[in-house]
């Protein structure tokens, strides 16, 4: 166990003074975070981020009982590094239409769900109604539960289908019962790398200002990237910095997703996987870079529960959830479940010596 008190065993010349940052809570530059990625000293890195955690949310440890529909798969864009998406003619391509996506809730009724996950593909056979339809849907059947639903990306294609621009589109999700919105579609926020692996897609930049705006009409969002491709580190930091930014003029981020990434079943499959230590250097350095966050994750769906458990001394406070059904990362060849029991999750936790804290979608306990 890492235990916060003991810094005094890394150097004050670790990483050009990083320590003492730190702890008089002065912000990292993009140099800073470079610096930790090329260090190999990964325990030191999660001492320091284990501090930053724990001055944030102190022993809490939080996850939710939340369900994810993914409502088609079919999607204009086919980007390079994605397995999920399909063309309508392919095998395995699917839309849910409203009866579907009532079939989903009511398979689940019982369950004690508070937040509803919705993503899909950009369907050109779908329009506005479709969306506005499945939030109020979603919203009668689970009147009680937070709709976290749509990214970025997707909003830019309604707007683009609709012809009203983003904050018309967002005012009208927002009035059918849109809650809070993911982070999806954001990637790495690298012009180079877009155009390489998804030129169909929006920009960083596009992505950056849609998300603003989302902030600006009162729904706060999540912030994800994407790494373990072809990105650089500072492609990387870069990502981080930006996100930072925004945070800074808006506050609406709530917290941030590393995603690591899955090459099985895409066009990038020759790509080894991300490793153990990359994945928690990315979150660590994500929990020292991004001071204006209170809430990291560790995406069990993506790096695996024991991994997960791990990432909590290493600057994560969050596992997600129950999840229930997840598609997008399982058709890349994801190997873990694709959902957990609340017992669990809390047995994760409370094994791993944290407090474990059920929450809504907002970081309110349940």
């Amino acid at each position: 166990m890492i235990k916060t008190d003991n810094l005094n065993d890394i150097s004050a010349k670790f990483c050009g003074g990083i320590k003492e940052k730190i702890i008089n809570g002065i912000r990292l530059t993009s140099e800073d975070g470079i610096a930790l990625y090329k260090s190999s000293d990964i325990i030191s890195i999660g001492k320091l981020a284990h501090y930053a955690r724990k001055k944030k949310c102190g022993n809490k440890a939080y996850y939710i009982y939340n369900q994810h529909i993914n409502y088609t798969n079919i999607c204009a864009n086919q980007c390079l590094f994605c397995a999920y998406a399909r063309k309508k003619n392919q095998p395995e391509a699917f839309l849910y239409s409203i009866e579907d996506i009532k079939k989903k809730l009511y398979e689940r009724i019982d369950e004690p769900i508070t937040e509803l996950h919705i993503v899909g593909g950009l369907n050109p056979e779908l329009n506005l109604n479709y969306y506005l339809t499945l939030l109020k849907t979603v919203k009668q059947i689970r009147y009680k539960a937070t709709i976290k639903a749509f990214t970025a990306v997707e909003i830019d294609y309604l707007s683009q289908k609709s012809g009203l621009n983003v904050p018309q589109v967002i005012k009208k999700l927002k009035q059918a019962g849109l809650d809070m919105m993911p982070g999806g579609g954001a990637e790495v926020l690298s012009a180079s790398v877009r155009k390489k692996l998804f030129p169909k897609k929006i920009s960083g930049d596009r992505w950056l200002r849609i998300i603003k705006m989302v902030h600006l009409e009162g729904i706060k969002t999540n912030a994800t990237m994407l790494y373990g491709h072809i990105e650089t580190i500072e492609e990387r930091i870069n990502h981080f910095i930006k996100l930072r930014e925004l945070q800074d003029e808006t506050n609406g981020f709530l917290a941030f997703i590393p995603l690591a990434f899955h090459s099985k079943n895409t066009k990038l499959s020759r790509l080894p996987s991300t490793t153990a230590i990359d994945d928690l250097k990315t979150i660590a350095i994500a929990r020292l870079m991004l001071d204006n966050f209170d809430h990291i994750k560790a995406y069990w769906v993506m790096i695996g529960e024991k991994l997960a458990q791990t990432a909590l001394f290493f600057g994560a406070d969050d596992l997600d959830g129950t999840i229930i059904e997840e598609k997008i990362t399982h058709f890349a060849g994801a190997k873990t479940a694709k959902g957990l029991t609340e017992e669990y999750i809390k047995n994760l936790i409370t094994k791993a010596g944290f407090t474990p804290v059920c929450r809504d979608s907002f970081y309110n306990p349940v």
